[in-house]
């Protein structure tokens, strides 16, 4: 994978010819997942998708000015610092609510590509084209952003939120989930093996920091925040790690009563709550269902609770 400064003038032109025609193919498809329910919105996507193919054929005719007919294939994925994008918009039924907050974190992330690549960049013609790109992408953010709002009035006040909630939200829910549904399995199959609560309480406690560290680096290292407005990744990783760990020590921390039987119970009621929670987090800022959240937690922590059983038994 390419870091984004290893770039030179001529992969810039063909990375964001790509990134323009991914994101009105995006746009499109947001369009017509949404025509029928939400009409009008439907259109205010489908004018974000024919802007941003105006915008691609701007780079394609400067892009043949400077290099010809051959463009070099380079996608997103091929270059540091860009958020995978899951591909929920190919559901159906598609949902506003996700289809509008992804629109804007679309536009935020193209804004700021563009920001980065004028500063890369010494070729006259090539900064004025990026720079007028990312004026207008700023305004298209700002329509994004708009889109998502029921008033436009409180408008800092929204946008404060979406940057919270892909900031620390984000991470953090990541971390607490992780934390919480992945030491099940290793903490319960020791209870269950040795029947004592210290080993049991080791167990966690090690599996629980291990996890802790190695989500904290992870997420730390995925992105480093300069073109998705993600914040700093070591603020991210921190948040990531200490969610993971917390997630697994709330379960643990039971086990520091001597009777096993007793801190198992207490365990299982913390795990239940957890789950509700992480549920509940996924509702209020994910936009998830909360029936939809409830049902994929749970039946994703029994399962991994189901193992650490079975492994434990055997």
């Amino acid at each position: 994978m390419r870091s984004f400064q290893s770039l030179d003038q001529r992969e810039i032109l063909a990375l964001a010819v790509a990134l323009e025609e991914e994101d009105a193919h995006i746009f499109d498809e947001f369009a017509d997942g949404l025509r029928e329910r939400f009409p009008e919105q439907a259109e205010k996507f489908r004018q974000l998708g024919r802007q941003e193919n105006t915008h691609r054929h701007r780079l394609l005719d400067l892009y043949r000015a400077r290099f010809g007919e051959h463009i070099p294939l380079i996608r997103r994925e091929d270059v540091r610092g860009f958020v995978k994008r899951q591909p929920f918009w190919r559901m159906r039924p598609l949902r506003l609510k996700a289809a509008q907050k992804q629109a804007e974190l679309i536009e935020l992330e193209t804004k700021r590509f563009y920001e980065a690549a004028v500063r890369q960049t010494t070729d006259a013609g090539i900064r004025q084209l990026l720079g007028d790109l990312a004026e207008e992408e700023r305004d298209h953010v700002e329509v994004a952003g708009n889109m998502a709002q029921t008033s436009l009035s409180g408008g800092e006040m929204a946008r404060a939120k979406r940057l919270f909630a892909l900031q620390i939200i984000q991470p953090g829910l990541q971390g607490l989930m992780d934390g919480s549904v992945s030491t099940l399995a290793p903490l319960f199959a020791a209870a269950l093996a040795t029947h004592r609560s210290w080993p049991t309480f080791l167990v966690g406690l090690a599996a629980s920091l291990g996890a802790g560290i190695s989500m904290g680096f992870a997420e730390a290292l995925s992105d480093d925040g300069t073109l998705t407005g993600r914040g700093h990744p070591w603020t991210r990783g921190f948040i990531c790690g200490l969610m993971t760990a917390l997630g697994g020590l709330g379960h643990t921390m039971p086990y520091l009563i001597a009777n096993v039987r007793t801190a198992t119970a207490i365990a299982i009621g913390v795990v239940c709550v957890e789950l509700g929670v992480i549920s509940w987090v996924r509702h209020r800022f994910m936009d998830t269902p909360l029936s939809a959240a409830l049902m994929q937690v749970g039946s994703g922590g029994f399962l991994v609770f189901l193992v650490g059983v079975i492994i434990g038994q055997s």
